[in-house]
C-alpha cells in the first residue's frame, strides 16, 4: 500500500472518530458505567466526627441511639451492636447541631452556610419529613420541646435569630433577635419556655403569648434575661433545665468549671466552684446532674467527673 493511500486511510478513521454519532455513543457508554458503579457504592461506616461542641452530639434516651455529624451525614449509632446507619442532607451542607425528639422517632438538624435550613428526619426510615427556612447565616443549637410540638433553633452570632417552629405544621409560631453568641438551648419539662445559653448570656424565653395568639403569622417572642450578678462576665457553656422536683431550677456551666442554678425568678441562686481547667457540657436525671470537665496537667489533658452529689455554695457578695 502506498504512502499516499494510508495516509488517506487515516484521515478517514479521524474523521469518523470525529462524528457526533461516535461521541454520542462513547458519553452515553460512560454514563452507564457511572450509574452502575453508583448502584453499587454505598457507605458503609464513617470514622471521625465533625461535633463543633456538645450540640451536635445526641442521645436517644429510649433505646440509646446515638446521633453525630459528620460533614454533610448524621452518623446514628448503635453502640451496643457497634453498627452504623446514616442520613445525607440533601443539600450538602456541612451539620453543625442535632437533637432526638422526646419519643426518639424523628432527629432534627441544623446546618452552616448562606440560607441554611432546620430539618427533621424520620430515624426508622432515614428520610427528611420536615425542611424549615429562615435563617441567613448558620443554626447553632435545635432543641424538641418536651410535648414534642415545638422544635427551637437558634442562630450563628451574625445570624441573630431566635426561632420557634410548629415543625408538624412548617409554621414559625414565634421568634426575637439575640446579639449574644449561643452555645446552647434547652426546654423547660412544662414546654412553657426555654433557656438559651452563650457568651455572658443567660436568657429565658416564654411561649405563653406563642401559644394564647390567635394571629396566623409570626409573633414576637418573649424573653427575658437571667440575673448573673458577679458572674456576668463568664462564658456558659451549657445549660438544662430542671426535671420533677427540680423542675423550677436552670442548672447552667461555666467555661471555666463553674456549676450555677438558677430559680424561678431567673436569679443565680447558687454555685460551686468544680476546680478544673475547663468544662464544656451538662447532662440531668430527676435526682443527679453529670459533668463533663477537663483537669489539665501540663501539656496533657484528662476529664475527670466530680464526686455527686454536689452541695451548691451561695454566692458571695461583691467587694468593695
Amino acid at each position: 500500500m502506498t504512502a499516499e493511500g494510508s495516509g488517506t486511510i487515516r484521515s478517514r478513521i479521524k474523521n469518523l472518530l470525529r462524528s457526533p454519532s461516535i461521541k454520542l455513543r462513547r458519553r452515553s457508554g460512560n454514563a452507564r458505567h457511572k450509574e452502575d458503579r453508583g448502584d453499587k457504592i454505598h457507605l458503609e461506616k464513617v470514622l471521625g466526627i465533625t461535633a463543633p461542641g456538645n450540640r451536635a452530639l445526641a442521645c436517644d434516651p429510649q433505646t440509646g441511639l446515638l446521633a453525630y455529624p459528620a460533614g454533610c451525614v448524621v452518623v446514628l449509632l448503635n453502640p451496643q451492636k457497634n453498627k452504623q446507619q446514616h442520613i445525607f442532607n440533601s443539600s450538602r451542607k456541612a451539620i453543625t447541631t442535632l437533637a432526638f425528639s422526646p419519643d426518639g422517632k424523628y432527629v432534627v438538624t441544623g446546618e452552616s452556610g448562606h440560607m441554611p435550613a432546620v430539618r427533621v428526619w424520620d430515624v426508622s426510615e432515614r428520610l427528611q419529613v420536615s425542611e424549615l427556612l429562615e435563617h441567613k447565616y448558620g443554626v447553632a443549637c435545635v432543641a424538641f420541646s418536651p410535648n414534642g410540638k415545638y422544635i427551637v433553633s437558634v442562630g450563628y452570632q451574625h445570624d441573630m435569630m431566635v426561632n420557634v417552629w410548629n415543625w408538624k405544621k412548617n409554621v414559625l409560631v414565634a421568634a426575637n433577635k439575640v446579639s449574644s453568641k449561643v452555645s446552647a438551648v434547652s426546654f423547660s419539662d412544662d414546654s412553657s419556655y426555654f433557656v438559651t445559653a452563650g457568651n455572658r448570656h443567660v436568657k429565658f424565653w416564654y411561649l405563653d403569648h406563642a401559644k394564647t395568639s390567635k394571629v396566623n403569622s409570626t409573633v414576637p417572642l418573649l424573653g427575658r434575661s437571667g440575673l448573673l450578678g458577679e458572674l456576668r462576665n463568664n462564658f456558659f457553656s451549657d445549660v438544662v433545665c430542671g426535671r420533677g422536683k427540680q423542675a423550677p431550677s436552670t442548672f447552667c456551666i461555666t467555661s471555666s468549671g463553674l456549676l450555677c442554678v438558677f430559680n424561678d425568678r431567673r436569679l443565680l441562686d447558687k454555685w460551686v466552684e468544680l476546680r478544673v481547667s475547663q468544662a464544656t457540657c451538662l447532662s440531668i436525671t430527676d435526682d443527679l446532674i453529670f459533668c463533663w470537665l477537663f483537669r489539665w496537667d501540663r501539656s496533657s489533658f484528662q476529664p475527670r467527673r466530680p464526686a455527686l452529689p454536689v452541695h451548691f455554695a451561695p454566692p458571695t457578695q461583691p467587694r468593695n
